[in-house]
């Protein structure tokens, strides 16, 4: 039913593959969102188009906007070497306002399907430092979903919510396990070749594994040979 549909972003990463295994174990109707923003890799939209088909979304859209001609990002100019040893601050590798553009797309596809709500897998504890990825971030966006959109000026405003937004990655993995997500079809790494093998020197690929190691479950991350 129509007040049942839930828009969730899905990047084909593991938070958002457990952020939609939650929202499909509610018995929420998933509409899942992927965006093609001139990431540095394709993997990962074929990792979300997998993901979304097996946990059972009732749609699954690429949508496309040109982050890479903004560029600063190791993520959308491969000029700009990905980090490979921890950094201080926020890394080379956070996207400028791209959780801003990814969730205001969400929004108008939620407004027309008239759903009530947009889940986000985004974390603030296991992270990498984004701004875009703490809770005054989504609360703020909350705020502007009801000031800027029709549904919001009619009192029926669209909720944002982050359900992992205070989890560390060994509670992700652990609660995504039990719900019966693969994580075999989902691929972290911040330049994974073509196929989505990872390259195990990143941070993604150093907070996945560490999150693995402490919930206690095998990794089937397939990592590059070097």
């Amino acid at each position: 039913m129509a007040s049942h549909r839930v828009v969730v972003l899905v990047s084909g990463g593991l938070d958002s593959a457990t952020t939609l295994a939650i929202a499909r174990s509610r018995g929420l109707a998933c509409y899942a969102l992927s965006v093609d923003y001139g990431q540095r890799h394709c993997a990962e939209l074929a990792a979300a188009t997998r993901v979304a088909a097996a946990l059972g979304a009732r749609e699954h859209r690429i949508m496309r906007v040109d982050l890479a001609g903004i560029g600063g990002s190791a993520l959308t100019d491969t000029s700009i070497a990905v980090p490979e040893q921890p950094t201080v601050g926020i890394p080379v590798t956070y996207v400028p306002a791209r959780n801003t553009i990814l969730l205001a797309l969400a929004l108008g596809w939620a407004e027309v399907l008239g759903a009530e709500e947009i889940l986000v897998g985004v974390n603030s504890v296991d992270f990498s430092g984004y701004p875009d990825c703490r809770p005054a971030f989504i609360e703020a966006f909350g705020h502007l979903a009801a000031l800027a959109t029709k549904a919001g000026v009619e009192g029926h405003a669209c909720r944002i919510e982050a359900p992992l937004i205070s989890w560390s990655k060994e509670r992700i993995i652990r609660e995504g396990t039990r719900l019966g997500v693969d994580y075999s079809l989902t691929v972290s790494c911040y330049q994974a070749d073509e196929l989505g093998a990872a390259c195990g020197r990143c941070d993604s690929c150093r907070l996945r594994r560490a999150g693995f190691e402490a919930a206690g479950v095998r990794d089937p991350t397939v990592y590059q040979r070097l």
